[in-house]
């Protein structure tokens, strides 16, 4: 009977470890996505001449700004919602 209180509590600061943790590391991921994005614009270039076009300058920071707005309305749609 004494055991099972200590027992509980060590469970519950278990599971609460564990959920606190994933919710920091949710949050620093998307921050570092949020300043580090993994495109660049030599891979826009490289994903555009690999369609057998070969992209002006222009054209490459086009398709690179577009992408990186829809990156941040997705990343804010998403804080929205929660």
């Amino acid at each position: 009977m004494n055991l099972v209180l200590p027992i509980f509590l060590v469970i519950a600061a278990f599971a609460g470890g564990i959920i606190l943790g994933m919710y920091l590391l949710r949050r620093q991921v998307e921050k570092e996505f949020a300043e580090n994005p993994r495109l660049n614009v030599e891979a826009v270039r490289t994903l555009l001449s690999a369609s057998g076009q070969r992209p002006s300058e222009a054209k490459v920071h086009q398709v690179y700004r577009q992408i990186i707005s829809q990156q941040k309305a997705a990343l804010a749609n998403s804080k929205k919602k929660k």
